[in-house]
């Protein structure tokens, strides 16, 4: 075989192997950046990015890992009030897909809220957020009225 004959069939074969190794589902990465997202009002905005890694596309197709970051800002311009960014994040349990909250709070109008945080074996992550008065946790109209803005859908 000849130099050139050899280096075109190595290219052949180390472009193949980029182009298998891009497109493994369990190596796949996908970063997206999602919002901004508004309260009813305007009252609270939230913005951020969202990166999926190690989709499994087999019985149940989830992410082996999802990483959430962004920023909160409360604009209610209130000291009784305080801006919520709601995330609902269904996972895998075996062959069940329960979900579970996290809430993301922030009270002050001076300033962002920074969050950032990851879970496992993701199926959907979805996105509400809400402006309301000082509490714990976000209240039941929060989580109950308008709709959920859909964030990761694994497919």
């Amino acid at each position: 075989m000849t130099a050139s004959r050899t280096a075109a069939v190595l290219t052949g074969v180390a472009a193949a192997a980029l182009v298998a190794l891009a497109s493994s589902p369990a190596q796949a990465a996908s970063a997206a950046p999602w919002g901004p997202y508004y309260a009813p009002g305007h009252a609270a905005k939230a913005t951020g990015t969202l990166s999926a890694t190690g989709e499994d596309h087999a019985d149940l197709p989830t992410a082996d890992v999802v990483r959430i970051s962004g920023k909160l800002t409360d604009q209610t311009r209130k000291d009784s009030a305080c801006g919520w960014a709601v995330f609902r994040i269904t996972y895998r349990d075996g062959s069940n897909l329960p979900n579970k909250e996290r809430g993301i709070r922030n009270c002050s109008s001076s300033s962002a809220k920074r969050f950032s945080f990851e879970y496992h074996d993701v199926y959907q992550v979805e996105l509400k957020v809400c402006a309301e008065g000082k509490g714990s946790k976000p209240s039941l109209n929060c989580l109950y009225a308008g709709t959920w803005k859909t964030l990761y859908l694994s497919k």
